[in-house]
């Protein structure tokens, strides 16, 4: 039989048994082997690693987010709650939205424990993470999100400018990650996610402190994983997008035009959207 004769009956016959699979997963490969092949992935995949026991399981497990009153890690520390994780997060300067927040969390029944640390202070953090560990005995996961922006040219940059972005951002991820590590050792287990950004993949003009930043946390999160992973620690990294926070609401609306031109979907992500993947 000529080749592309078999080819259209293996085709008939996989059109057939994936008939159900929604399209919008291969839009752009109809009438196309391509198109039935990613059928064929789908398929497999929701079948066999879409289920429960391959997401990481919450419920009494206990996180600290760091940076949590704000956009992504008030997200994120809303989602982990939902789940039953219990939550520890710092802030920085509101008291009033840490309050509400915790009262937020609170009604979802799980614990929650807020302190008014600088992320950038190693001893805040220290001191933390110690009081977590005596209050609910373990550390399950550690959510670096804290973070800030000074944009300017370099040529305009303050030394102070430089030095505020590479401790919140950068050293504070040193400083949370050295006060849990120990104990997620002792206890074979344990999960460290960093908030990343495209901008320490591709650099942005304007950012050269903010882009150091998140290129660090990059190599960061790398070189930590091959430290601890072979204790069951996991250390991974996010490197988002453009994402509607107080950081990207300050945009001109002309530069955020532009942007979103470039974007697929026509638009900036949310922090929900963030706070849907340490689930995985």
């Amino acid at each position: 039989m000529h080749r592309n004769h078999r080819l259209h009956r293996f085709l008939r016959f996989y059109s057939s048994y994936f008939h159900n699979t929604p399209d919008i997963f291969c839009l752009a490969f109809q009438n196309s082997f391509l198109y039935y092949t990613t059928k064929i992935i789908y398929k497999f995949i929701t079948e066999n690693y879409y289920k429960e026991e391959y997401y990481v399981e919450f419920k009494d497990k206990v996180a600290i987010v760091t940076g949590g009153t704000r956009g992504i890690g008030r997200a994120i520390a809303l989602e982990l709650a939902k789940n039953g994780c219990n939550i520890v997060f710092n802030y920085s300067k509101s008291a009033d939205a840490a309050n509400a927040l915790v009262t937020e969390i609170e009604s979802m029944g799980v614990k929650v424990l807020s302190f008014q640390v600088n992320a950038a202070s190693f001893d805040g953090a220290k001191n933390m993470a110690k009081e977590v560990k005596e209050k609910f005995g373990k550390i399950d996961f550690l959510v670096n999100n804290a973070g800030i922006t000074r944009d300017k040219l370099l040529a305009l940059m303050a030394e102070n400018d430089w030095d505020d972005v590479i401790n919140t951002n950068l050293k504070s991820v040193y400083n949370f990650s050295k006060a849990v590590i120990t104990q997620m050792i002792k206890q074979k287990a344990g999960s460290i996610l960093n908030i990343t950004s495209v901008s320490g993949i591709i650099g942005m003009a304007g950012q050269v402190n903010y882009s150091s930043s998140k290129a660090g946390m990059i190599g960061f999160t790398k070189a930590l994983a091959k430290e601890v992973g072979k204790v069951n620690v996991t250390v991974n990294a996010i490197a988002c997008g453009f994402i509607e926070t107080d950081m990207t609401a300050v945009l001109p609306q002309e530069y955020k035009d532009k942007v979103i031109e470039m974007i697929p979907v026509r638009r900036f992500g949310k922090a929900e959207d963030v706070a849907k993947t340490p689930g995985m």
